[in-house]
């Protein structure tokens, strides 16, 4: 249980430190395009590999920790990158130039659907962006939590019964 909540946080850090360290201030905007399609390409791969890690995991709601704890900041992560090129590609795009935490800042609120307008998409390019997050957002909790329950459930039911330990696994 501790070596999951060590990958779990080691992930989570590692995708962030990875997002502060790479220069996204210096790449363009197609670049960014591309590399925003190919990632999400990369995160439903990524959703696929895990939930069968899941369903074949000892303790599948662990797994399911873990796995949110990889694919949930890849895909935040994945639009802040984003947000920060166009940003630094066009002071029109964004009320302000955004660095790496205000770009994770904005990311976030638009996820969590809080809004609070001090960081506003300016440009249709960079409002059509941010819809996208906004359909996808609705798409990945819905959808998300849909499918790690499901597979969650389907773990624990190929898990044969341990009566002897009075404890089904988690």
């Amino acid at each position: 249980m501790v070596s999951a909540g060590l990958r779990a946080l080691g992930s989570t850090a590692a995708l962030v430190a990875i997002y502060y360290l790479v220069p996204l201030d210096h790449t363009s905007t197609p670049i960014a395009a591309t590399t925003l399609i190919i990632g999400l390409v990369a995160f439903i791969a990524l959703v696929a590999f895990q939930a069968r890690w899941i369903i074949r995991a000892r303790f599948p709601g662990l797994r399911a920790v873990e796995a949110l704890a990889t694919s949930l900041p890849l895909f935040l992560l994945l639009f802040s990158a984003t947000y920060v090129v166009m940003a630094a590609a066009s002071a029109s795009n964004f009320g302000e130039k955004l660095t790496h935490t205000d770009a994770l800042y904005f990311t976030l609120t638009v996820f969590t659907t809080v809004g609070f307008g001090d960081i506003t998409a300016k440009s249709e390019g960079a409002r059509l962006l941010v819809t996208g997050q906004m359909a996808t957002d609705l798409i990945i909790l819905g959808i998300g939590a849909k499918i790690l329950l499901g597979t969650v459930t389907r773990g624990r039911q190929r898990q044969p019964q341990n009566t002897s330990a009075g404890q089904p696994g988690q």
